[in-house]
């Protein structure tokens, strides 16, 4: 299963810091953050629970960029 989720980051590198954060969470198969569109899409593993797993992508990506929102 694949969601788009929109995201607010202030530069390119801190979007690079979120998407490496988010690839490191069980249950996300695949992330990608976009800074130009200001998106992020995560693709689940299969049976992955999608609002668990995205609690878990904020706090992980909330370790590296402090400031970054991710809106569920």
């Amino acid at each position: 299963m694949k969601k788009t989720y929109k995201i607010e980051v202030d530069c390119a590198n801190c979007a690079l810091k979120m998407e490496e954060a988010a690839k490191t969470v069980e249950g996300v198969a695949e992330a990608t953050v976009s800074f130009m569109t200001q998106k992020m899409k995560v693709e689940f593993a299969d049976g992955a629970d999608d609002k668990a797993v995205m609690e878990k992508v904020v706090k992980a990506c909330k370790k590296v960029e402090e400031d970054c929102e991710i809106y569920l």
